[in-house]
């Protein structure tokens, strides 16, 4: 009784534990808030499917700051095909940046490159 008692407990500390880590982290800034931000209000894209490693190490570059990136996933849940939003934009290969004045690049993309070309700048 008393062991089951224990377990009991130590998964109750751990279930509060885990929602209050879920509660405090989503409202902390990352240290690229303001990059990725910067990003999305130039009228950049970020084209990508969640299968693809290169845009997975584009994402890792921003850290928690990822989420506000304007990522657009591309690939349906099958993982074989694209989905209309993407095709209707011709996306060819991941990842793909398209910017406000027409012009895309593709792979991944160092974030000196990704500020250069919207004009944002780099933290520092």
């Amino acid at each position: 009784m008393k062991k089951n008692t224990l377990i009991w407990s130590v998964v109750a500390v751990v279930f509060v534990a885990l929602v209050v880590w879920l509660i405090v982290t989503p409202g902390k800034t990352g240290k690229l808030d303001s990059l990725a931000t910067c990003i999305k209000d130039s009228g950049a894209t970020f084209y990508g499917a969640f299968w693809c490693p290169h845009c997975q190490a584009t994402k890792a570059l921003f850290g928690s700051s990822q989420k506000l990136l304007p990522y657009i996933e591309c690939s349906n849940p099958d993982g074989q095909s694209q989905n209309a939003v993407c095709n209707a934009a011709k996306i060819e290969s991941y990842p793909t940046w398209q910017f406000r004045d027409g012009s895309r690049i593709t792979g991944e993309q160092t974030l000196k490159t990704l500020a250069e070309k919207t004009n944002c700048p780099l933290p520092q």
